[in-house]
């Protein structure tokens, strides 16, 4: 049973939850209809016709995995799906983020570490137990999460470079002093910061995505993969025109993305719709070469990189819209 359910599972995410929800009828398609009625317009002002190309790096957060599992998933067939995706796009690095807590909750926790490394790509550190540095009990507690775990991506990454290290949360510190000390503790381990510039806030559909194929809810799911990909339209938008206001320029971006169930489902979409916007995929390394990433930054990890050098910047990106979400997941298939 349990392995009828996995393959089932497994072939709706490989056939496209899209195609399958297409005779579903009235209750979907309003859905649906609703989620695009309610979307920000586009501004003929934020580059909707740029299709130049243009550097983006993929990066992974939470393995061995985010989120709550649907029914007959595991994380390592999760994992196995967004591998695929990213070699069928011709990703040639992903960093995997990796908070190695994880693998004792996840009896495929550690194969889903040897799999990102079969596939050729990175692993780096996210903290033991994803311990957001703004909430730490103190921040001898949160350097403790960062060390706890090092060997397990270590023994790994076989001498290669994994000493990319993302704030959980990208939350860098309740105040300058608390920042600076997690910085010059990062750097003194030998951690550069694994910037994100661009987050389509996949994370935040994990939990209702599980709880909808729990529940069978297939116009639920059907209304967020439209509020969701519609996110990414426009935030693919919102990217674009947010580089050339603070920097002049199209920087290589970095994409924060999340392994999940969700993920999964949908990277296959993300990825369409970022080739068809120009993107070129490199590593991260190779992204963050660039001088918006390599200069000097008094919040380095903290936050988004463009909405952090417009503050820094004191230029006023309000005018750019924001993809909006008029439907919250938390509150679907409950």
């Amino acid at each position: 049973m349990i392995s009828t359910l996995k393959n089932r599972w497994r072939r709706f995410i490989r056939e496209g939850w899209n195609r399958r929800l297409l005779g579903i009828g009235g209750a979907c398609v309003a859905a649906m209809g609703a989620v695009m009625l309610l979307a920000a317009p586009h501004d003929p002002a934020d580059h909707a016709h740029d299709k130049r190309p243009f550097d983006i790096a993929i990066t992974v957060d939470d393995l061995s995995g985010n989120g709550n599992l649907p029914p007959g998933a595991t994380r390592l067939a999760i994992a196995d799906l967004y591998l695929h995706a990213l070699k069928r796009h011709g990703v040639p690095d992903a960093y995997g983020l990796v908070n190695v807590g994880k693998l004792e909750r996840d009896s495929d926790g550690a194969a889903v570490l040897d799999s990102w490394r079969r596939a050729g790509y990175s692993l780096g550190n996210h903290s033991y137990s994803h311990m957001n540095l703004n909430r730490a009990p103190s921040l001898e507690a949160w350097e403790a999460d960062v060390v706890t775990g090092e060997q397990e991506i270590a023994s790994r990454m076989e001498g290669a470079e994994w000493r990319y290290f993302r704030f959980p949360n990208m939350a860098a510190g309740r105040d300058k002093a608390q920042h600076d000390s997690a910085i010059a503790f990062l750097k003194e381990r030998g951690y550069r910061i694994a910037e994100a510039s661009v987050s389509f806030d996949d994370w935040a559909y994990s939990d209702a995505y599980a709880r909808c194929l729990r529940t069978g809810d297939r116009a639920a799911i059907a209304a967020m993969k439209a509020q969701y990909l519609k996110g990414v339209d426009d935030g693919i938008l919102r990217m674009k025109a947010l580089s050339h206001a603070v920097y002049g320029r199209m920087i290589p971006q970095v994409l924060l993305t999340h392994l999940s169930a969700w993920g999964a489902d949908t990277l296959p979409d993300v990825l369409a719709r970022l080739d068809a916007a120009g993107a070129h995929y490199v590593s991260l390394p190779q992204a963050q070469r660039d001088p918006a990433y390599a200069g000097p930054d008094p919040w380095a990890g903290n936050q988004l990189l463009m909405d952090r050098a417009a503050r820094q910047r004191k230029i006023d990106v309000e005018a750019i819209p924001r993809p909006r979400s008029p439907v919250d997941p938390k509150t679907l298939c409950r």
